[in-house]
């Protein structure tokens, strides 16, 4: 059943990559077979990095390296950092919280 699930959840991914040249993020889900469970939890950590990055912003912190480390940490094993980070650009995903982490890179 979780096998059917997955599945269903890559063919809605690859009914909104059409075009072939969009959505670059959804393109490593589906080669790495991350579940939506995996994937809601990527989302978890980018909203909460995200809200820590504006915190950090307006409190004046520059240093984003401990940010990094932890959205590092916190990425699923399969994925490479600098092709979520790339892939969530071009997807327009968490521009803000991708910008500063490319950054890092």
């Amino acid at each position: 059943m979780k096998r059917i699930e997955k599945l269903e959840y890559h063919q809605r991914l690859m009914v909104e990559m059409l075009p072939e040249n969009g959505f670059p993020f959804y393109r490593l889900i589906i080669r790495n077979g991350l579940s939506e469970k995996e994937v809601k939890e990527f989302f978890m950590t980018c909203d909460r990095l995200s809200m820590k990055l504006e915190k950090q912003k307006a409190e004046g912190f520059v240093y984003n390296t401990p940010l990094f480390k932890e959205f590092e940490a916190k990425l699923h094993a399969k994925l490479k950092v600098h092709e979520v980070v790339d892939s969530c650009l071009v997807q327009n995903m968490y521009p803000a919280l991708m910008r500063q982490l490319k950054k890092s890179l």
